[in-house]
């Protein structure tokens, strides 16, 4: 864990969403495993969330398509990888499985704690009703929600960034003084990085081998954390 930040030089936190605040490694597993038990196959967590994470990779990185779309042809994907046929219904079950996929047990009491101190962001690749059912679950308004679905990308294209910073200075918040925390070094950290944003680790995955369910990546974040309340403790410290 690396803590070394002046947290009093940032005005607002951007929050990548899913993987950071939402457990989607959990959520992404059993949408999966539903869609795959009526067919008899049983591969191991990492090599679903490997698979997956290689397919919605390449699909975000083409024509822009609807988050519970890219959902859809990428179960399909998974499951053709395991030489299985997923019916439309299986897919499309999927495909809206987001509101289903559970916070993280200190995602909202952090979230309430850094309120106190910092406007609050959200940068996330989704569809404004998907994120829509998981604000909800994690109960904190957010002073600004950018998704996929309106900025018509996904990240890791710097545009999202881009974006997000336009936004933020429009409400008077200069670049410098936005802290970017996001668990994905290759959503979030290289291209924030490359922008010359800040940024904080969420490193969830610090106990597990592996990249999960994003492609591998390297990236020099600022600051490293295991978890959302270690971060919160050390950024509202004084």
């Amino acid at each position: 864990m690396t803590a070394d930040l002046d947290y009093g030089a940032f005005d607002a936190l951007t929050f990548d969403c899913y993987g950071t605040l939402i457990d989607w490694e959990t959520g992404i597993l059993a949408g999966l495993r539903k869609a795959l038990v009526p067919h008899d196959v049983d591969p191991s967590d990492d090599a679903l969330l490997e698979a997956y994470a290689a397919v919605e990779a390449r699909l975000e990185s083409g024509p822009f398509l609807p988050y519970r779309t890219i959902l859809a042809v990428g179960a399909r994907s998974v499951a053709k990888g395991l030489g299985v046929e997923l019916t439309d219904a299986e897919a499309a079950v999927f495909g809206g499985s987001v509101g289903d996929w559970p916070a993280f047990d200190d995602s909202t009491r952090s979230l309430r704690q850094l309120r106190h101190r910092f406007k609050l962001g959200v940068l996330t690749n989704c569809d404004d009703d998907l994120f829509a059912a998981s604000s909800r679950r994690l109960g904190v308004e957010f002073d600004w929600v950018l998704t996929a679905q309106q900025i018509g990308s996904y990240k890791p294209n710097p545009h999202n960034f881009e974006a997000m910073r336009e936004r933020l200075k429009r409400a008077g918040i200069a670049s410098a003084r936005i802290l970017h925390v996001a668990q994905s070094l290759y959503h979030d950290h290289v291209p924030a990085r490359k922008l010359g944003l800040s940024t904080v680790w969420i490193d969830r995955r610090h106990d597990q081998p592996g990249s999960g369910a994003t492609p591998a990546a390297a990236a020099q974040p600022n600051a490293t954390f295991r978890s959302m309340a270690e971060f919160a403790a050390a950024a509202t410290a004084r």
